[in-house]
């Protein structure tokens, strides 16, 4: 029996295509929904990319749920140009995925988030792996389940290293930092898994060709949008070893922490637009002396991740 019960906040890009390989393969998770968010694309689109992989991966009956389409602080989102190039028009580098033909859930994810911590509280792992906008909003909505989640396992944020949209700033807490902040202050039990162990965890096109190797329809088409994703990596000169395993690398870590070594620290995320450092994920001097309530990774066993990463999807892929 699985023994989380795992909702997947995803603004589907690639890295967010393996997450939810992942999840769906993972014999101790029980995906039970995915909420859309913008980010890599727009909600819409990645709503679909979450409809479309599900069916690919044989997973149809997990709901998909509509999140926010825009950060608590403007009326409207543009995809940046550099996500483009790193995830593709499409947000799955260009790769053409059957179309599913479920359609999104008409209730919001917020409520849906909201009704899961009540139902399943401990048991219950949410997993943003894009901007933190619409936990935010369920925190202003609910303020309970910040204290209901069993465990909130973020994607997002740098502490001892520069971030990748600005020299403070990681992508997904740029997005909407002021709505990072009010996750970062009030929900407990969290854990963000950042550059700092992500950018360790790197897939190459080795990996790729044995998921060719398969002879499936799925594992061709993941090695297709994987190989689009390490070229851009390359290209663009982020890394040319290979491309990194942000989003299922925080998956893993939600239900075995034993691949990373945190440090126990209340954060903040700074909203002060003109200081230079505008959406920095740093500890927070107010509550050194608090009780603690998030930790931040650190340290990563990344060469066994990435052959149990490599390892499960092979079964998945098959």
């Amino acid at each position: 029996m699985p023994r989380y019960k795992m909702i997947l906040d995803l603004d589907t890009g690639i890295d967010d295509a393996l997450a939810l390989a992942y999840a769906v393969g993972h014999e101790d998770i029980d995906l039970i929904g995915i909420i859309a968010s913008y980010g890599n694309n727009l909600t819409p689109v990645t709503a679909q990319n979450s409809l479309d992989l599900l069916n690919l991966l044989g997973a149809s009956d997990v709901p998909v749920f509509y999140g926010a389409s825009h950060s608590t602080t403007t009326d409207d989102f543009t995809v940046m140009e550099v996500s483009k190039t790193i995830h593709g028009q499409n947000g799955l580098g260009d790769v053409t995925v059957p179309k599913s033909e479920r359609s999104v859930s008409d209730q919001s994810g917020i409520d849906f988030l909201i009704e899961a911590a009540h139902q399943y509280k401990d048991d219950l792992v949410y997993l943003p792996t894009g901007p933190l906008t619409n936990l935010a909003l369920a925190l202003e909505k609910d303020p309970a389940i910040a204290k209901l989640i069993g465990q909130t396992t973020l994607m997002g944020g740098a502490l001892t290293v520069p971030g990748n949209v600005t020299p403070f700033t990681e992508a997904n807490i740029n997005q909407d930092p002021e709505a990072a902040n009010t996750v970062f202050q009030e929900q407990q039990k969290l854990t963000m898994v950042g550059l700092d162990v992500t950018l360790r965890t790197l897939l190459t096109k080795k990996e790729t060709a044995e998921w060719r190797a398969l002879g499936t329809k799925k594992a061709e088409l993941y090695a297709d949008i994987m190989d689009y994703y390490i070229d851009a990596y390359y290209n663009l000169d982020i890394d040319k070893r290979g491309a990194a395993l942000h989003d299922p690398l925080a998956v893993a870590v939600a239900v075995q922490p034993d691949y990373i070594d945190t440090l126990p620290l209340n954060m903040k995320v700074t909203t002060d637009r003109v200081s230079g450092d505008y959406g920095r994920t740093i500890g927070d001097t107010d509550k050194l002396l608090d009780e603690t309530t998030s930790k931040a990774a650190v340290l990563v066993d990344q060469e066994r991740f990435v052959s149990d990463f490599q390892n499960m999807m092979l079964k998945v892929l098959g």
